[in-house]
């Protein structure tokens, strides 16, 4: 039957994209190799983002690929992972990030019998060697990573598709809804067996873009998920933590460039009044930890490095976090946490949950992104739980009060951690109950 309207206008911007992304492969391998030159790819499995493998696929038996962007959407993915691990056990199960610092992370929390690769890029070789080796027979996508190749590769398969945590950023909603791309959403969103949006919002904007009804089901958030995970090594941690046993102290996690000058311009006020005060700052990049304690340094400000373990001497006040995946355990020697990447237009928040299962008073800005409904949710359940702040002088404000009563600070704590356990039960097993229905049942 041939399609109509904007399905038959979507397939022709496809067949567009698909040109184009043919034509433009040769610039695309050149710039793996000048990311990998930067440190941006790994230097030896960077060929898996050109579809070539790194290990074997099973020989026989049915295939679930899970693919996630980044660190925040492998997180999320990890417990559903694990679920149909303990359900599933006759399925092999493939995941994919693209960024190296998911790799490096996530490589050690998978389950063994996980089988973990770089994703391709969306060129028509790329997905085409990688969809023809692994043979998936179910893909799960986590949150909004809608490449046009690797969805109409999959359908053209007869491989089922699901969306999960699926979200579409202000942005990306009004991106996809112009004339010329929103045919080709058409076109792609119907090819979804499943949609799992993470609130009736992000439902009606699927909907917009034309994603059947009946595709849709809710499931709950994921990244209100901690995940449990033992670590290898925590003696470090340990120490630090007694190290910070007499001491008054408050973090600041995921710091976008710029907010460092809020976090610090705190930091100097509060130490006036509390000269026992130590502040956690923990930088979304790595890179950013090591600048930030260089520019201290060369004021002459005494400051001890995660990566160095260096001990918290007489006259330093600021530790900079400049390791990756160690933000949950941090968040247990805080009594505070202040969320960034929210302080500025343009920033979109990062996840608040973590540092509620830890038990911390949670602070953050107000530029929160798609994660406003996680910080609506969790202040509609206890408005105690979540502390909304515009900028220095507020947060300064806030924190002063914190660090002066403790029962407020105590209140503000059970406050978050209540609101994370009620809105976190049965999220995992809700979600491999529409996955298992509306996808794996389907098909073996």
């Amino acid at each position: 039957m041939a399609m109509t309207g904007p399905m038959a206008k979507g397939e022709i911007v496809y067949r567009i994209y698909r040109a184009l992304t043919y034509g433009l492969s040769p610039l695309l391998h050149l710039h793996l190799h000048w990311r990998k030159l930067r440190g941006l790819e790994h230097p030896i499995r960077w060929r898996e983002r050109l579809g070539r493998p790194s290990l074997r696929r099973p020989s026989s038996g049915p295939l679930l690929w899970f693919h996630a962007v980044s660190l925040g959407e492998g997180m999320a993915a990890i417990p559903v992972i694990k679920f149909c691990s303990q359900w599933r056990p006759d399925v092999h199960i493939l995941m994919t990030t693209t960024t190296v610092s998911a790799f490096e992370v996530l490589k050690d929390r998978l389950p063994a019998n996980v089988i973990y690769q770089f994703a391709p890029i969306d060129t028509p070789a790329a997905m085409d060697a990688f969809l023809g080796y692994w043979k998936p027979n179910w893909i799960v996508i986590m949150e909004s990573e809608l490449w046009p190749n690797l969805i109409i590769g999959a359908s053209k398969c007869g491989i089922s598709l699901a969306l999960l945590n699926a979200r579409l950023s202000a942005k990306s909603f009004r991106h996809w809804s112009r004339p010329v791309l929103f045919p080709l959403m058409c076109l792609l969103l119907p090819k979804f067996s499943l949609i799992a949006p993470l609130s009736s919002v992000q439902a009606i904007h699927f909907q917009l873009l034309q994603a059947p009804p009946f595709s849709i089901k809710f499931s709950g958030d994921l990244k209100y998920v901690v995940d449990e995970y033992e670590q290898k090594d925590t003696r470090h941690i340990e120490y630090l933590q007694k190290q910070l046993s007499q001491k008054q102290v408050w973090m600041a996690a995921s710091i976008h460039r710029g907010e460092e000058e809020i976090i610090l311009g705190v930091h100097n006020v509060l130490v006036q009044t509390h000269p026992d005060i130590v502040t956690i700052i923990v930088p979304r990049h790595p890179q950013h930890g090591q600048e930030i304690a260089e520019e201290l340094q060369k004021g002459g400000q005494n400051v001890a490095l995660r990566s160095q373990h260096k001990e918290l001497i007489p006259g330093t006040s600021i530790y900079l976090v400049d390791t990756l995946g160690e933000l949950r355990q941090l968040y247990k020697l805080t009594p505070i946490a202040v969320i960034g990447g929210s302080f500025f237009p343009g920033l979109a928040g990062h996840n608040i949950s973590e540092a509620a299962a830890a038990g911390c008073a949670v602070l953050t800005g107000h530029h929160v992104g798609h994660f406003s409904h996680m910080v609506r949710e969790m202040q509609q359940y206890n408005s105690l739980s979540v502390i909304q702040v515009s900028g220095k002088l507020e947060l300064e404000k806030v924190l002063m009060e914190l660090f002066a009563d403790a029962k407020i600070l105590e209140s503000r704590q059970k406050a978050a951690k209540e609101a994370f356990h009620a809105l976190s039960s049965a999220v995992v097993s809700n979600a491999w109950d529409v996955l298992n229905f509306h996808l794996l049942r389907n098909k073996c």
